[in-house]
């Protein structure tokens, strides 16, 4: 039995990945011992135990960006965490430990490489995080979600995605999707989220523009995340909900897509073939942007800078796209040419791999033994 050691979350463009990939290893490894390890302030501590795996948790601990008290402190803690993560990975056996990034990755991978246990990295950014780019020194095993992500030994391998939008047929599940939201099945469905916290810019356009919007012909599911506070609304034709659990019916539904443009959004309307018009969040190090290259160069989604998308943009431009229904058509087949929908099987294929690793370099330790 092999037993694995998955590390990394905070967000969902964490965790989800990575209990993508858990789940196809427990579907080819029944008796595989999956073990994660968190923060209890991220959003794993929620979802973990909720899919049936067992959660360790370690302190977060942000990288300090200046000089206080908490960079002070910050070199003892990590120790901490790397020799609470030590010791985790003796007591359990651990064969295999898999990082997604996130604050418990970088104590993960250091302790990994002091038990010369082999690791595993899927970065899900076209631009990396440090802790994955600290991994990927230590091993080959490093898969990455865009073509354009620059890291030491990194397979392209995709975004492993939930079961639900691998399989997603659009077309046979639309009036499912229809049926789902309360939808005519005469008209288009524009589909707008900025995840599930919300994102205020492109909450208050859809809201300002919805008249107009709905007056062009189209419906719209506008998903305005659980901080919103944007109300209900009575207006024919526009559906404001706080979350959506049924993200795969909501693609069903719909024609179009206007959102953020995080890794995880970016593949799921790739893989399903969906075109948009995406709306990087503002702050960071723009790897929102960059995450959106590829179905940009192919001409399946449009960006647009988050202090540009305004009203009068979505009047001038937005609906130029919406009311041009052989446009539209073509972006969704130029989106899905894109698109992955393996990625989870290529990240558990490197997991593997990297078992097989250690148990080559047993097997060969044993044969050389006098």
């Amino acid at each position: 039995m092999s037993r694995y050691l998955f590390a990394g979350g905070g967000t969902a463009g964490h965790v989800n990945p990575l209990l993508a990939v858990a789940d196809r290893l427990r579907e080819r490894e029944p008796d595989a011992e999956i073990l994660v390890l968190g923060t209890a302030e991220g959003l794993e501590a929620r979802l973990v135990p909720m899919r049936g795996y067992e959660l360790v948790t370690i302190p977060r601990l942000p990288f300090p960006r200046r000089p206080n008290a908490a960079a002070l402190r910050f070199p003892g803690a990590f120790r901490g965490a790397v020799r609470a993560v030590e010791q985790i990975i003796r007591d359990r056996g651990v064969d295999v430990v898999m990082g997604v990034g996130g604050y418990a990755a970088a104590p993960a991978y250091i302790a990994a490489r002091r038990t010369r246990t082999p690791i595993a990295v899927h970065e899900a950014n076209a631009r990396p995080g440090l802790a994955n780019r600290l991994a990927a020194l230590f091993t080959q095993h490093v898969g990455t979600t865009f073509s354009n992500t620059r890291l030491p030994h990194a397979r392209l391998v995709g975004m492993p995605l939930r079961r639900e939008i691998e399989q997603l047929d659009r077309r046979g599940s639309r009036a499912e999707g229809l049926a789902e939201f309360g939808l005519d099945a005469d008209r288009p469905v524009l589909l707008v989220t900025g995840g599930s916290s919300g994102a205020r810019r492109i909450n208050e356009t859809i809201n300002r523009s919805a008249a107009t919007i709905v007056g062009a012909g189209w419906q719209v599911v506008h998903v305005v995340g659980g901080k919103s506070e944007i109300a209900d609304s009575t207006l024919d034709g526009y559906r404001v909900l706080r979350y959506c659990d049924r993200m795969d019916l909501a693609y069903a539904a719909s024609d179009f897509v206007v959102s953020r443009a995080g890794a995880g959004m970016v593949c799921e309307l790739t893989a399903v073939g969906l075109p948009s018009v995406m709306v990087p969040y503002p702050v960071g190090n723009g790897e929102q942007r960059h995450n959106a290259r590829d179905v940009v160069a192919a001409g399946g989604a449009v960006v647009v800078d988050d202090a540009d998308f305004a009203p009068e943009w979505v009047t001038r431009e937005l609906l130029g796209i919406l009311q041009d229904r052989a446009l539209v058509a073509d972006m969704a087949v130029r989106s899905g040419s894109v698109g992955h929908r393996d990625g989870a099987d290529r990240m558990t294929d490197l997991v593997v791999d990297a078992g097989h690793d250690r148990r080559g370099a047993q097997q060969q330790s044993r044969s050389t033994e006098p």
